[in-house]
């Protein structure tokens, strides 16, 4: 079967409390709300993915319990395909304890379970082999990140784009180099392009240019995004919108942006779209309830 998009990351049931405030140590905040929702990062791009039309596979493991079937189910139901996704028979699926203000700012705390089993023999090289796209994400542990890197080297004819979220970013460029060297594309935010190169985000985006990247889209938030190809540099301005929860808006994007590379799109397109589907992610409660369909895209 041959998929547009592949991704590759963690599967977390999040757990979100909408709270007045975050608390600090030592002091109290109230819960306004409560939500169970299927997350993880790849798995947020993934949905997005399938909504906009995308044919969109996926690798990952969870655990044989209540949040491993709520993952599947979910994917299932929008249209991801789960034939990449192992089953273990111990453990616990992985879940993100969040918590969200009232200005849509949050604070997460990460329980990775299964997530950190992941290793090369779960991976079926052929499910992988004839997609147009590999889209990977960070990982708690060194088993999946380890089978990450020797993933993207046995498949020389896939391109590869990076999300690395902080997790990753803090490793470093050392850390996570070998696999930046084999990305077509990468999708850090401003802080995470600052942790891994030490610079700001245009002498970043270029560290990783010069590194062998094709293209870099750096997440501004209530900035837009700085997009670049090395001989281009633009930033893209955002949609304005009223924010309820932040949660997932990277996520978002990264799946916009993915659209417009596999649609062809030029460069200041796809991060238009990106910065479309983080806008209207950011409008509801949780990673996947305001990610647009395909027919709700603007014409950009």
């Amino acid at each position: 079967m041959r998929f547009d998009v592949v991704c590759f990351g963690a599967l977390n049931v999040d757990r979100l409390y909408k709270v007045r405030r975050i608390a600090k140590a030592e002091e109290e905040s109230v819960i306004l709300d409560y939500k169970e929702l299927p997350g993880g990062s790849a798995a947020n791009t993934a949905v997005g993915l399938a909504g906009l039309g995308v044919k969109t596979g996926y690798i990952g493991k969870v655990a044989d319990d209540s949040g491993g079937k709520l993952l599947l189910r979910d994917f299932e139901d929008v249209g991801v395909d789960t034939g990449g996704i192992i089953t273990s028979e111990g453990g616990r699926s992985g879940s993100v304890m969040g918590f969200v203000d009232e200005e849509g700012e949050r604070a997460l705390y990460v329980d990775p379970g299964v997530n950190d089993l992941v290793d090369s023999d779960d991976i079926d090289l052929d499910y992988v082999s004839e997609s147009t796209f590999l889209h990977l994400t960070s990982f708690v542990g060194e088993k999946p990140l380890e089978a990450q890197i020797r993933l993207v080297n046995r498949l020389p004819d896939v391109k590869v784009t990076l999300d690395p979220g902080e997790l990753y970013a803090r490793r470093g460029w050392s850390g996570i180099k070998s696999l930046i060297e084999k990305c077509f594309a990468v999708f850090p935010n401003e802080n995470e392009l600052r942790l891994l190169t030490c610079k700001d985000y245009e002498k970043g985006a270029k560290r990783l240019i010069d590194a062998g990247v094709r293209v870099v889209a750096v997440k501004l938030g209530r900035n837009g995004s700085y997009v670049t190809d090395g001989s281009e540099a633009i930033v893209v301005e955002p949609f304005t919108v009223k924010a309820m929860d932040t949660t997932g808006a990277g996520d978002a994007f990264c799946a916009g942006f993915l659209y417009g590379l596999v649609e062809n799109k030029p460069l200041k397109e796809c991060g238009a779209l990106g910065n479309f589907v983080a806008s209207r992610c950011i409008t509801k409660m949780g990673a996947r309830e305001g990610l647009p369909r395909l027919h709700e895209l603007p014409r950009i």
